[in-house]
């Protein structure tokens, strides 16, 4: 198998007053190309601090993150910044879609960033939309979707730009359960009919119950990892 992230010796220390707080204490992972993996464990674990570094969203104290050979770490932020953009997928807890823009144009607006031709755009976001489950809801604002449709319209978003992997925060927090699992058994058939990576950091058990593997944060240590069969 194809390994697209390599976690070595990672730390990030946060200095509190006179407490020193390890969110991230010398984690050193792997993770391979069509993985579907859940960083679980107890609030303050740490898995959003290590879901946030692997991002590129927030700066080790030390050690390092290669994807796919590059270390994220020693780059500077304008070109982690157009790292990211052009090689990782996000989907937040909540949702983080631009409340003027449509589902279709909050979709196209990642890919426009990239430069992609605007006819390409909009048939890719017409085409991602209706993988989700979202056709005929292509002009519809945020505000008009129910956040199970918003999810879905991020999940499309995150797909648009092609990414090596898909990162997601706690995807279904916010959902009832009708809806968490229907999102579920999207990003579960993306994952399968595609091979697209999907790391979440999640308490959901429904999470765990369809990832293939398990990785287990207390106190910003790994504790174990499981496989699913």
């Amino acid at each position: 198998m194809n390994t697209i992230i390599k976690i070595k010796d990672l730390y990030k220390i946060y200095n509190e007053t006179a407490a020193e707080v390890r969110a991230v204490d010398g984690v050193t992972l792997d993770f391979q190309q069509g993985e579907f993996t859940a960083i679980v464990g107890p609030s303050g674990s740490g898995k959003t601090t290590l879901l946030n570094l692997i991002g590129g969203l927030d700066t080790p104290t030390s050690g390092s993150i290669e994807i796919d050979g590059k270390d994220i770490s020693a780059l500077s932020e304008k070109q982690i910044t157009d790292f990211r953009l052009r090689n990782i997928g996000f989907i937040f807890q909540a949702y983080n879609l631009i409340p003027v823009l449509t589902a279709k144009e909050n979709v196209s607006f990642v890919m426009e960033l990239q430069g992609k031709p605007s006819a390409e755009t909009e048939q890719r976001a017409l085409e991602l939309l209706q993988a989700v489950g979202l056709e005929g809801r292509e002009d519809s604002r945020p505000a008009k979707l129910s956040g199970g449709q918003q999810q879905r319209v991020a999940v499309a978003r995150a797909l648009a730009s092609k990414p090596k992997f898909i990162l997601a925060d706690e995807p279904t927090a916010n959902l009832d359960s009708k809806s968490a699992e229907n999102l579920l058994d999207i990003m579960e058939r993306l994952n399968r009919e595609e091979n697209i990576t999907f790391i979440f950091s999640t308490h959901d058990p429904r999470i765990m119950a369809k990832a293939k593997r398990i990785i287990r944060l207390e106190d910003g240590k790994i504790t174990s990892i499981e496989s699913n069969s």
